[in-house]
């Protein structure tokens, strides 16, 4: 679902800094990758994708939107002055390890402009920080904090102080009992030993991230001028593009960045840094991908419609923008501002049939049974990292690394399946067992003899967990699917380190291995934080379908 937001039709209008009659204005919002819900009055209602959390503000949407139309095309320069100021990180808890600060001065809030703040902070928050388990965001007036900022971790009986809009001070477990927002996200850091804080030179408690400010530290109001802000979480390059986001934001509403010192033991950021990312595009590729015939001059064109920096055939990509993975993505903005509109629709020279392919039919076909005995499909993402799908699966595998990964937590491509099914197992243990899930998906395998160094087959991974739950359980699953489709399997025991030894069989059609069935160990189990049994295997459906074939 994408998330809404409201935008204030005079304050979007003036930042833009032109006024479009209604039915341009509707036009253009629509055609720049946005959906447009409605106009009511001095309400702007729009709907802006996930991958595109810059624009989840008036400041944010007008910037890109002002470029979209030509009246402030091309890369965005932000000024970032040093204001020898630091936060210090230490003793923090292993489960929210980071923490980046900056400084704004010189804003003039009012209502209006506070609602903004408001606004994209909890946007930022449901989206980019995935409803605050990947991070939070805190803001605060400037006058009340005596520097260093110190972000650490204290047992929660150690934490005390009055939580915002609350009448007294109270410990941090009070605050997860009592507090709207502590019962709210108190689920987050359930079970930790040490919470984080943030606690000024002073000894006064700013706030406890990701749940909740101080009500004496961290509230602003009109007559706030001069801000910290600052954002936690689980990953360092997740939280440096919302604090750039954040910044730019006040920054537009009138106000200077000042960067900080955040040190990390012997490790110093300085934060923001708003430098623009450097890479290349290919206008052959953009041509050949959107079916145009343009120039280089055009490419610049329309990649400074969509607010980016272009110098010396190097695009420059805003510190802001989260989204640019890749070329495909640089190609994707420039089909915006061409216009989709624009591009002439022609009936392709070559007549064909279409049909399903016969993978998919056996793919489908092997759904459908599993979801007649019970199954749940879910679907996973192919991009993993080595912690969850290494580590914590006690086997070392041979992981394909993305060149380009933006943050640690999706940096490989998975090649088995099982360790997908059982993070998804980890993040609904408060539900009901049992729990019975399947996924068919592709793996990811280096193969130097493929064109691009990898295989990609199809596989199905089936995990059941629940009381009682053992290998003769997994067997029969496996034997249904196999009845289903008319084949007969021998099954080997083997050892397999994720398996309890002893309870693991290696199944082959034809002599030919095509899948493990076994019981998850239990200090696999413990790694996910998965207190119920657990039993499965994992299928090659590509071999699968070349065995079925001959």
């Amino acid at each position: 679902m994408m998330p809404t937001i409201t935008l204030d039709k005079g304050v979007f209008e003036s930042l833009v800094g032109k006024k479009l009659d209604l039915d341009k204005l509707k036009d253009r919002i629509s055609m720049l990758g946005t959906d447009l819900e409605k106009i009511e009055g001095n309400e702007i209602h729009v709907e802006v994708f996930p991958n595109r959390p810059d624009m989840l503000s008036e400041q944010g949407f007008a910037r890109a939107f002002g470029a979209f139309i030509g009246v402030s095309p091309g890369l965005r320069k932000y000024e970032v002055k040093p204001s020898g100021e630091k936060t210090i990180i230490k003793n923090i808890p292993k489960e929210w390890p980071y923490a980046v600060t900056a400084i704004v001065k010189g804003l003039k809030f009012s209502d209006e402009k506070i609602r903004e703040v408001v606004q994209i902070q909890e946007k930022l928050a449901v989206t980019h920080l995935r409803n605050r388990k990947k991070g939070g965001i805190g803001i605060y007036p400037l006058d009340n904090i005596t520097f260093p900022v110190n972000f650490t971790g204290k047992a929660p009986q150690e934490i005390v102080y009055r939580p915002l809009e609350f009448s007294k001070a109270i410990s941090a477990p009070e605050i997860l009992e009592k507090h709207p927002t502590g019962k709210k996200f108190g689920n987050i850091c359930k079970g930790w030993k040490k919470l984080p804080v943030f606690i000024d030179a002073s000894g006064k408690i700013l706030s406890m991230p990701p749940i909740v400010n101080s009500h004496e530290m961290g509230k602003i109001n009109e007559k706030t001028k001069d801000v910290f802000i600052e954002a936690t979480g689980t990953d360092l390059e997740t939280l440096k593009v919302t604090i750039n986001i954040l910044s730019t934001a006040l920054a537009d509403m009138g106000g200077q960045i000042y960067s900080m010192d955040v040190m990390y033991g012997d490790t110093t950021l300085t934060i923001p840094d708003l430098s623009p990312r450097r890479t290349k595009v290919d206008t052959a590729f953009v041509n050949k991908l959107l079916g145009l015939n343009i120039k280089e001059l055009d490419v610049k064109r329309l990649l400074e419609r969509m607010g980016y920096g272009y110098q010396d055939g190097a695009v420059l990509i805003p510190a802001y923008r989260a989204d640019i993975l890749h070329q495909v993505d640089l190609i994707e903005d420039i089909a915006i501002a061409y216009g989709y509109e624009n591009f002439k629709e022609e009936l392709p020279k070559v007549a064909t049939v279409g049909k399903e392919s016969d993978v998919e039919i056996l793919k489908r076909r092997i759904a459908s049974i599993l979801i007649g005995v019970g199954l749940l499909e879910v679907h996973t993402y192919h991009i993993t990292n080595e912690e969850n799908h290494d580590r914590k699966m006690m086997h070392p595998t041979k992981l394909v690394r993305l060149a380009n990964a933006l943050t640690a937590d999706y940096d490989s491509l998975r090649n088995w399946m099982i360790p997908s099914l059982l993070r998804v197992l980890s993040s609904n243990t408060r539900h009901e067992y049992p729990q019975m899930i399947f996924e068919i998906g592709r793996v990811f395998i280096e193969d130097e003899s493929m064109e691009t160094g990898v295989r990609e087959p199809y596989r199905l991974a089936v995990i059941l967990c629940g009381p009682g739950f053992d290998f003769t359980r997994a067997k029969q699953v496996f034997d249904a699917l196999m009845a289903a489709l008319d084949l007969t399997y021998d099954v080997a025991e083997v050892e397999h380190p994720s398996f309890i030894p002893g309870r693991v069989g290696r199944a082959s059609i034809t002599k030919k291995n095509v899948a493990y069935i076994g019981e998850i160990a239990p200090a696999v189990l413990a790694n996910w934080g998965i207190e119920m049994p657990a039993v499965g295997f994992e299928l090659n459906i590509s071999d699968l379908f070349e065995l079925m074939k001959k």
